[in-house]
C-alpha cells in the first residue's frame, strides 16, 4: 500500500510539474483576435480579419506515424466579437477528389469521414468541455465532455453553425458559435480558455493534433489542450429562450382510427453565465427514434439507453458515477415510461445546471400523470460535484420518487482521482461509489446498499482494469436498473497492445487479453452466479483499417431455480460449466461498404449453441447510406431445441445538414413483431425542428403482416429568444 501511495504521489507531482512547464510554452497558445464585423460564415475565408489572424500550423501525427508532422498543411484561427465566436480551418490537401465524406446528418458519424474536431474548455478546469465537429461537406455533430474524457454527451445539441468549401487546394471550414451555447466564468479581465483541434484523413488513416497527439491520450482530455488567450472583457446577457411545440396526427389500429394533438414547450432561462434554468411543460418525446430491438437468451434484464433529449441534456449531472453495468441507480427511462415502454404524460419539471468555481450542481424534478399502471408520481433529484486538484473531483447524489402515500430514495456518494502523468506520462484512474437505498414502507435499512471500486490503467501499449462490486439482496434502487441482484462481483482485465516494427507492418496495433475475468457470486451463500473467464490469444487491427479478433471462454452459471430459455425450453436449477469460442471481423467503415461479423460457438450450458451477428453499411453517397442488421441464435439443449432471429435495416438519407432523417425497420422471431419507424427532420434556422414520424407494427405470428397499431405524427418546435 505504501508503493502505490509513493507512485501515487509522484504521478501528481510530476504532473504539476509538466503542467507548469507547458504553461509557459509558446507553442500551445493561440491568441483570439477581436473582429467589430462579423464574417460572414460561407467558408470562403476571404474576409481581411482571416487573413490578418494569427494562426497555429504545429499539427503532429498521432496516426499513423507518431511524431511526424500532419502530411497535409493545416491551420486554425479564432475571431470573436461582442456575441460569437468564430474558428476558420484550412485543410489543404493535393488530393482533394480522395476526401471522403459520405455524411450530411446532423450528429453525423464522423469516424468515418475525413473530419476537422474542436474542443473547447471554457472554465479552463481541465474537465470539461465542447466538442464540434465537422466534414468537408457541412455536416454537424457536437457533444458535452465530462471528467476530462471520463465520459461524455452525444446527445448534446447546441446552437452553432459552420459552412464549408471544396477546391482544388483542399477543404475549408468556418464555424460560428454563439457565446450563449457555451458556459464560461464572467468578470474577468481576460479569458483563459482550453483548446484543442484534430484533423482526420480518413483515406490515409492519419490523424493529426494540435496538442496532445500522444498515443496514450484521448483527444477530449481537456488537461492536455492548448491555451486560447485574448478573450477580452467577455461578458454574457442574461436571456430567455422559448421553445414551444405543437404536435398533431393520428393512431390507428385495426379497430379505428383516433386523431391526436398536443401542446407544451420548454423555457430555458439564463441566469448567468455559468447557470441555466430549464422549464419543461406537457413534455413530448414523439420524435425519438425506436428502441433498436435486441434478443435476450440470458436470464438478467435488457438495457435499452436513453434517446429522449431532454434526459440525455443533463445526462453527466446526474450520474452517480457507479459505473459498470450491473447496477444503474439513476435510469431515466424509469421517468415518463412504464414497465411496457409505454408512454407515461410528464406534467411539468424544472431543471437547474451549472458549474462556479471548482463546484458543479444539478437539480431537477418532474411530476408524472396517473396512469391505469402507477400513480401521479415526483420524480427529485440533485447532484453536487466538487473538484479536487488537478484533474480529480468527489460528489453526491439523491434521487427520490414522492407519492401521495409513500417515498423512496436512493442516496450516495463517490469519488475519482485521475491523472494523466502518472510515472512520467501515462494515465491512472482510481475511484468508485457508495450508495444507500430507503423507502418509507420498510425503513432505513443498512443491509440496502451497494458499492463499487475501480482502477484503471488506459494506455496505448498496456490497459489494466480491475473492479470490485456488491448489491445486497435488500438493495433497491426503484428509479434504477438492475441486471444483477443480491450478487457481488470481481473484474479483471489485462490488454497488451505492441504494435510492429520491422515485421508484417500491414498491421498497425496487436491486442493481446491474456486475462479478462468475471466472477459474479450470490451474495448470501459466496455460490457461482455468473463465470467469465476470456482469453484473446490473436487480436489486430491493419493500416488500411480491418481488424480481426479471436478468443476461447469458459463460462459457468449458476442457476437457483428452473430457466425458461425459450418458449417450451426450460433448463433446470444447476451450474453449468462450457466452453466457447469466439470472432470477429471488421473492414474499414470508410468505405463505400463495410461489414462487422461475430461469430460465437462451442458448448452452451448442457448442450450446444451457434450465435451469428452480422451488419452491413453501404455508404453510397453524402445522400444516402444504409444499414442492414442480421442476428440468429440456434441452440440445442437437452430440454429442446430452438432458434431466433433478429432482421433489421436502417436507410438514412440526407438533402442537406438541415433535411434528413431515417428509415428503420425491424423483424424480431421471438416476439413476432415488424416494425417499421420513419422520421423526417427539418431544421428551418439552427434551433428550430420539424420532425415527421411514422410509426408502425404488425403482428407475423401467421406469416403475414397483420397491422396491430400505427402512428403518424407531426411535430414543430420553435425558437424564441428574449
Amino acid at each position: 500500500m505504501k508503493k502505490v501511495l509513493l507512485l501515487v504521489l509522484g504521478g501528481w507531482l510530476l504532473s504539476t510539474a509538466y503542467n507548469a512547464a507547458q504553461a509557459q510554452s509558446a507553442d500551445n497558445r493561440l491568441r483570439a483576435t477581436y473582429t467589430p464585423e462579423a464574417p460572414r460564415i460561407d467558408g470562403q475565408l476571404d474576409e481581411a480579419a482571416w487573413l490578418q489572424a494569427p494562426r497555429v500550423t504545429n499539427f503532429t501525427q498521432r496516426e499513423l506515424t507518431l511524431g511526424a508532422p500532419v502530411s497535409e498543411r493545416t491551420e486554425v484561427a479564432v475571431l470573436y466579437d461582442d456575441q460569437k465566436l468564430y474558428v476558420a480551418v484550412w485543410c489543404y490537401d493535393r488530393e482533394p477528389d480522395k476526401l471522403i465524406a459520405r455524411e450530411l446528418r446532423r450528429d453525423f458519424d464522423y469516424e468515418l469521414d475525413d473530419n476537422f474536431m474542436l474542443i473547447l474548455d471554457t472554465y479552463n478546469d481541465q474537465r470539461n468541455g465542447f466538442m464540434f465537429v465537422t466534414n468537408p461537406v457541412g455536416a454537424r455533430a457536437d457533444l458535452q465532455v465530462f471528467n476530462n474524457g471520463g465520459s461524455t454527451n452525444a446527445f448534446w445539441n447546441g446552437v452553432w453553425d459552420v459552412r464549408t468549401t471544396v477546391t482544388e487546394e483542399g477543404w475549408f471550414a468556418e464555424f460560428e458559435i454563439p457565446f450563449y451555447t457555451l458556459k464560461y466564468r464572467v468578470g474577468l479581465e481576460e479569458q483563459v480558455w482550453g483548446i484543442n483541434f484534430e484533423r482526420n484523413i480518413r483515406r490515409k488513416r492519419e490523424q493529426a493534433r494540435w496538442q496532445g497527439w500522444s498515443r496514450d491520450n484521448r483527444f477530449q482530455q481537456v488537461n492536455l489542450a492548448g491555451k486560447l488567450v485574448g478573450l477580452n472583457q467577455l461578458t454574457q446577457k442574461q436571456f430567455v429562450e422559448i421553445k414551444p411545440y405543437g404536435i398533431g396526427g393520428g393512431e390507428i389500429t385495426p379497430q379505428n382510427t383516433r386523431p391526436t394533438g398536443n401542446l407544451g414547450g420548454d423555457v430555458n432561462y439564463l441566469l448567468s453565465p455559468t447557470y441555466r434554468l430549464n422549464l419543461t411543460f406537457n413534455t413530448d418525446f414523439a420524435q425519438v427514434e425506436a428502441d433498436q430491438q435486441q434478443v435476450n437468451i440470458t436470464r438478467f434484464p435488457l438495457f435499452f439507453p436513453e434517446l429522449r433529449e431532454f434526459f440525455l441534456e443533463g445526462d453527466d449531472f446526474f450520474n452517480f458515477g457507479f459505473g459498470g453495468n450491473r447496477i444503474i441507480p439513476f435510469y431515466t427511462r424509469r421517468i415518463g415510461l412504464d414497465e411496457n415502454r409505454e408512454t407515461v404524460p410528464i406534467l411539468a419539471g424544472a431543471r437547474l445546471l451549472g458549474k462556479e468555481d471548482n463546484r458543479t450542481l444539478g437539480l431537477m424534478t418532474l411530476q408524472t400523470a396517473a396512469t391505469a399502471t402507477q400513480a401521479s408520481t415526483n420524480y427529485t433529484t440533485a447532484s453536487w460535484r466538487q473538484d479536487v486538484g488537478t484533474q480529480s473531483v468527489i460528489g453526491a447524489m439523491t434521487t427520490n420518487a414522492i407519492t401521495a402515500d409513500r417515498w423512496h430514495s436512493t442516496t450516495g456518494i463517490n469519488g475519482r482521482f485521475s491523472t494523466s502523468r502518472f510515472l512520467g506520462n501515462k494515465n491512472l484512474d482510481l475511484g468508485g461509489a457508495i450508495l444507500q437505498t430507503y423507502n418509507t414502507d420498510d425503513g432505513y435499512d443498512p443491509r440496502a446498499t451497494a458499492f463499487r471500486f475501480f482502477v484503471s490503467y488506459p494506455n496505448d501499449k498496456l490497459q489494466l482494469f480491475a473492479s470490485a462490486q456488491r448489491g445486497d439482496d435488500a438493495f433497491e434502487p426503484e428509479v434504477g436498473l438492475m441486471l444483477r441482484r443480491s450478487f457481488r462481483e470481481q473484474f479483471a482485465d489485462i490488454s497488451f497492445k505492441p504494435r510492429p516494427k520491422k515485421r508484417l507492418t500491414w498491421i498497425r496495433q496487436y491486442e493481446f487479453k491474456p486475462v479478462q475475468i468475471t466472477n459474479t457470486q450470490y451474495d448470501d451463500n459466496g455460490q457461482i452466479q455468473s463465470f467469465n473467464y476470456n482469453f484473446q490469444y490473436l487480436g489486430f487491427d491493419t493500416k488500411s483499417g480491418e481488424s480481426f479478433t479471436i478468443n476461447h471462454a469458459l463460462v459457468a452459471e449458476g442457476l437457483r431455480a428452473p430457466f425458461t430459455i425459450a418458449r417450451d425450453v426450460t433448463l433446470p436449477a444447476g451450474t453449468y460449466w462450457w466452453r466457447q469460442s469466439n470472432a470477429r471481423l471488421r473492414t474499414f467503415k470508410g468505405r463505400k461498404l463495410s461489414v462487422d461479423s461475430r461469430i460465437s460457438w462451442g458448448e452452451f450450458y448442457d448442450g450446444r449453441g451457434l450465435q451469428t451477428q452480422t451488419e452491413l453499411l453501404w455508404r453510397s453517397s453524402r445522400y444516402l447510406n444504409l444499414g442492414l442488421r442480421y442476428e440468429r441464435n440456434d441452440v440445442q439443449l437437452s430440454a429442446g431445441s430452438f432458434q431466433t432471429d433478429l432482421v433489421g435495416a436502417r436507410l438514412a438519407y440526407a438533402i442537406n445538414p438541415n433535411l434528413f432523417g431515417s428509415l428503420l425497420s425491424q423483424w424480431n422471431s421471438a416476439q413476432n413483431e415488424f416494425n417499421l419507424n420513419f422520421r423526417l427532420q427539418f431544421i428551418p434556422k439552427i434551433g428550430t425542428d420539424f420532425f415527421l414520424i411514422v410509426n408502425q407494427v404488425y403482428d407475423t405470428q401467421t406469416g403475414a403482416l397483420d397491422p396491430k397499431r400505427g402512428t403518424v405524427l407531426g411535430k414543430l418546435i420553435w425558437r424564441f429568444v428574449v
